[in-house]
């Protein structure tokens, strides 16, 4: 595609990487196939293409307006657009850098910047965000029932092993899993325990970026990819560490992007581009230990299960197959549902900011679900898993949390 960006952006890092980008899009249409948002709105700036046709105008200088920010807000940055694409077309960075402009250009409403901004400092911070939590469940009654969805019942976390192994793993704490599932890393580390995998937590990492980051807030999410940066860089330049483990996908696609988010930060480009590099999804280290699973756990976990694949696995870290051949090896009977590929509507904080559609989505997700006849969903992201889980009376939980009963 031909462009002609203007001279606010023409020559920028964001600049050079859109026209990229642009220029790789032949606008031939697959995308709109697999677009969640124009497959239940229909119209074509609903879907990629038009949403790229008018990042495309922004960046070349036309008028910005209300209409264009709305269209790309009702994006889901879900990326199954990507794995469509023949040409290769990054689609969730040109979003990003068009969003970024189209917000300082189009000032929202003011609920809508309360709520933003709500989100935004909130939701990364624990020690805020817990507190905040703990009061919504115990007030949950009074609540409205879009806000009751977002409070689930939690479990406690149960032990983290203690012992000493001379393979040694960081993980990611995060922000609101470790309130809302605080179960699902000790899960993890007592599995890794019991094939010899040490689990450390940094206690100066906190949320990965993605959510200031996708909220606009570019530069706040960046400062929080640093402070992870730096509190995992002691074990890493010391080798301690062999990777560095994440347990909601959603983490895991925006650490494993570190490496060329800093990478015009001359400070922290080297150190982000290691840490990328060492980062791995949970399923792809419980691989390491399929015949050993099979040994231990054969014919221990009886119930049907139903897996949905986040987006952020699938299509953001283009990771297929490693969950269930993990569930398989152990001797689940996991199956995929209709569309597995779609998004089921929660998308970050997507399922806040755009409740009616983040709900038909879910709903739709579920009904393919539950067609499956399962008796547990599990997922790979506390967002899915949260999003799921209110509209369904049928358990939903991390698919670590069965292999870790199973050893239990």
């Amino acid at each position: 595609m031909q462009t002609n960006l203007a001279d606010f952006i023409k020559g920028t890092p964001d600049g050079d990487e859109a026209e990229a980008i642009l220029r790789a899009c032949v606008h031939c249409g697959f995308c709109t196939a697999t677009c969640p948002t124009y497959r239940l709105l229909g119209d074509e700036l609903d879907g990629p293409r038009g949403r790229i046709y008018l990042i495309k105008q922004v960046l070349e200088g036309a008028p910005v307006t209300v209409k264009t920010q709305t269209h790309l807000d009702r994006c889901l940055t879900c990326r199954n657009c990507e794995t469509t694409c023949p040409s290769g077309v990054r689609y969730g960075r040109l979003a990003d850098i068009g969003r970024r402009v189209v917000e300082e250009r189009v000032q929202r409403p003011l609920g809508e910047r309360i709520k933003r901004a709500v989100l935004k400092e909130v939701l990364p911070r624990a020690w805020i965000f817990r507190p905040a939590f703990r009061a919504g469940q115990l007030f949950r009654p009074l609540l409205a029932p879009a806000l009751q969805d977002k409070l689930p019942k939690t479990r406690g976390a149960g032990h983290w092993p203690a012992r000493e192994h001379a393979r040694k793993m960081l993980v990611l704490q995060g922000c609101v899993q470790s309130t809302m599932a605080p179960d699902i890393n000790a899960a993890t580390a007592r599995v890794l325990d019991a094939f010899g995998v040490q689990l450390l937590a940094a206690p100066k990492a906190g949320c990965c970026g993605a959510l200031r980051y996708h909220l606009n807030d570019q530069e706040g999410g960046l400062n929080d990819m640093r402070r992870n940066v730096d509190a995992w860089w002691p074990l890493v330049e010391r080798g301690q560490v062999e990777a560095i483990v994440m347990t909601a996908s959603g983490c895991g696609v925006t650490v494993k992007e570190y490496g060329h988010l800093l990478a015009h930060d001359s400070a922290y480009a080297a150190k982000a581009a290691r840490i990328a590099m060492l980062t791995r999804d949970l399923s792809e280290i419980m691989l390491q230990f399929e015949a050993e699973l099979g040994a231990k756990l054969k014919g221990k976990v009886a119930k049907r299960v139903a897996f949905h694949p986040p987006c952020t696995l699938q299509h953001g870290q283009q990771i297929r197959g490693k969950v269930e051949g993990v569930l398989r090896a152990a001797g689940v009977d996991v199956t995929l549902c209709a569309d597995s590929h779609l998004c089921c509507g929660s998308a970050g904080t997507y399922s806040v900011l755009q409740p009616a559609l983040a709900t038909e989505l879910r709903d739709r997700k579920l009904a393919s679900l539950q067609a499956t006849n399962p008796e547990v969903i599990v997922s790979a992201n506390i967002g899915c898993q949260t999003h799921l889980q209110s509209g369904t009376a049928t358990p939903v939980a991390h698919w670590i949390e069965l292999i870790d009963q199973a050893l239990a």
